[in-house]
């Protein structure tokens, strides 16, 4: 198992940037897809960003592509969501997340069931 703690949520206006961390522990982090979802109010938790273990191949869902970048440091056991031009309707609670299967190949993950390991979240509110 992986353990995930995010950080770098918070308040930001329409518009804006952040950029979420996640920092996991664990030996086999390196070898997993790593993914974003997010949660809104009364909403069901959705994919936002993933990536594969290499950080060759990442996959955005259509309303942040272009807007939301996914990388991942290896070294420092740590996969980053960088996202610019904020909108009112990205508020939601962020979590990252890390693949059941401890190798993941080159395979990326989009839905909830396909993740084992969750953090607690980060609350990113975009103010218009």
């Amino acid at each position: 198992q992986v353990q995930l703690v995010e950080s770098g949520g918070g308040l930001v206006q329409a518009g804006g940037s952040l950029r979420l961390s996640c920092a996991a522990s664990g030996r086999t982090f390196s070898s997993r897809t790593m993914g974003w979802f997010r949660q809104a109010p009364g909403e069901e938790r959705e994919f936002v960003a993933a990536i594969t273990w290499n950080g060759g191949s990442t996959s955005y869902t259509d309303s942040v592509k272009g807007r939301f970048t996914i990388s991942r440091d290896n070294a420092k056991n740590t996969v980053y969501l960088q996202m610019n031009s904020l909108k009112p309707e990205d508020t939601a609670v962020y979590y990252c997340a890390a693949d059941r299967a401890a190798i993941s190949g080159l395979r990326l993950r989009v839905e909830v069931y396909e993740y084992g390991s969750w953090g607690q979240g980060t609350q990113v509110t975009v103010s218009s």
